[in-house]
């Protein structure tokens, strides 16, 4: 069994390709081309890598979000279409959930966070493989509060694109409780979100099903609606 992965919900562009529970194929790019012009390159490099075609896959994946609204359409789209021309289905995988995949032999609570700007995280957390915290856009000091009392007094591993830009405020606000992923493991490796998709074969869909997963709506979408209301007064 054979499936393929992209991944372009954050600032990394990535593909994997599993067969039979072994990774095959991993790459991972942070350059100064878009992930549109860098996930099909990327794509004929592994099946070319891996001596296969697309034929051959057997269920095709993406990373859905939570992330870069973007960049969740561009790597949805990409694997829609390429499911849609193989005849094949699509595995859907959370973001957050394969950020804590990556760190799953740290022996407390792990708290993946994305950057959502205006000074929220995208975020979730979990602890022996189980869900501490849902998925949620929130205020970074709101989180931080709540994740310390879940955590009752372990470590607190954070992960994701949002450590960068909030590391001293999270650091300032919980002390020697956070601990931070070294900068290679800060962010999603495809590795990590294939195995996930593997692990959850009965949530198979049809292409047409396969969407992206947003925590609130796009900044288009929201500005839409502050006109309309503005206009209803």
């Amino acid at each position: 069994m054979l499936i393929y992965l992209i991944d372009t919900s954050g600032p990394s562009a990535g593909v994997a390709l599993m067969e039979d529970g072994k990774i095959v194929y991993e790459a991972v790019v942070q350059n100064k081309r878009t992930h549109s012009e860098s996930i099909m390159p990327m794509t004929e490099e592994a099946l070319l890598r891996a001596g296969r075609t697309a034929g051959d896959i057997d269920y095709f994946a993406a990373v859905v979000g939570p992330g870069s609204f973007t960049g969740v359409r561009i790597g949805v789209t990409a694997v829609k279409a390429m499911a849609h021309a193989a005849g094949k289905p699509c595995l859907a995988v959370n973001a957050l959930e394969a950020l804590a995949r990556g760190q799953r032999a740290f022996d407390g609570a792990v708290a993946p966070i994305q950057d959502a700007r205006a000074g929220q995280v995208y975020r979730a957390a979990f602890a022996n493989g189980e869900r501490l915290l849902p998925d949620a856009p929130e205020k970074l000091e709101d989180f931080l509060t709540v994740v310390r009392e879940r955590a009752a007094g372990r470590g607190i591993l954070f992960v994701g694109d949002g450590v960068p830009p909030h590391r001293e405020r999270i650091a300032a606000f919980l002390g020697e409780q956070a601990r931070f992923a070294p900068p290679e493991a800060l962010y999603l490796r495809p590795a990590c979100a294939v195995a996930l998709a593997a692990e959850h074969l009965e949530q198979a869909t049809d292409y047409r099903a396969l969407k992206p997963y947003y925590l609130r709506p796009p900044q288009a979408v929201r500005q839409k609606n502050l006109v309309e209301k503005a206009h209803e007064r």
